[in-house]
């Protein structure tokens, strides 16, 4: 299969039509990213990762999310504030967020059909308490009797962590994988009290 190749576009180019008679398929990814805020100015497509959009924008203060889900950070190589982002229009997400900078980087989160399932740990390194999730958390503390989490192993589906208990507070994008330290990905300081699946409805 041919790779998917970026596209820019010029601010008097306006945005591409899809075919009205072939909906977009759930599970593909397709978001759109403008210099200005309420889609203004040069736009860039998307439908895959991205570690650095300084190569196509300068800035980027709007994007429009056409089929699929995304997580935004506003560091390149995925590093810095996360926010997860569905089907819809963000016309200034900096305000919506609380952002001073904008979006550096994006991972389209696949579609996931099946089982889900995740350890998390007290501390670093896979220590202390464990405990096995397979469905949403709104707070690890009035569940487990667990105040913190510092490491997981996301063995099933793709997760969302949040800092406060019940999806509120910063958040970080979980895909299959072990992470050993939070602490060394950048979340010093920062506890995570509460997880939710992605689910294939959310698309």
């Amino acid at each position: 299969m041919a790779a998917l190749i970026p596209r820019v576009f010029s601010a008097a180019r306006s945005r591409p039509q899809h075919n009205s008679n072939r909906p977009i398929p759930r599970d593909l990814g397709w978001i759109i990213f403008y210099e200005d805020r309420n889609f203004q100015g040069r736009s860039y497509e998307c439908m895959s990762d991205c570690a650095d959009m300084s190569s196509y924008l300068s800035r980027c203060h709007s994007c429009r999310v056409e089929s699929g889900c995304f997580m935004v950070y506003d560091h390149p190589n995925y590093m810095g504030n996360q926010y997860f982002m569905r089907r819809g229009e963000y016309a200034d997400y900096m305000s919506m967020f609380g952002w001073s900078g904008g979006i550096r980087s994006c991972r389209m989160i696949p579609m996931h059909r099946g089982s889900y399932r995740m350890r998390i740990y007290e501390r670093e390194n896979f220590g202390g308490q464990m405990y096995e999730m397979m469905d949403d958390c709104d707070s690890i503390m009035d569940r487990y009797r667990m105040n913190n989490c510092m490491s997981c192993n996301v063995m099933d589906g793709h997760w969302l962590m949040y800092e406060q208990p019940h999806y509120r507070g910063r958040m970080m994008y979980m895909r299959p994988g072990e992470y050993r330290s939070f602490r060394d990905m950048g979340f010093s300081g920062m506890r995570f009290m509460s997880m939710r699946r992605i689910m294939d409805s959310w698309y």
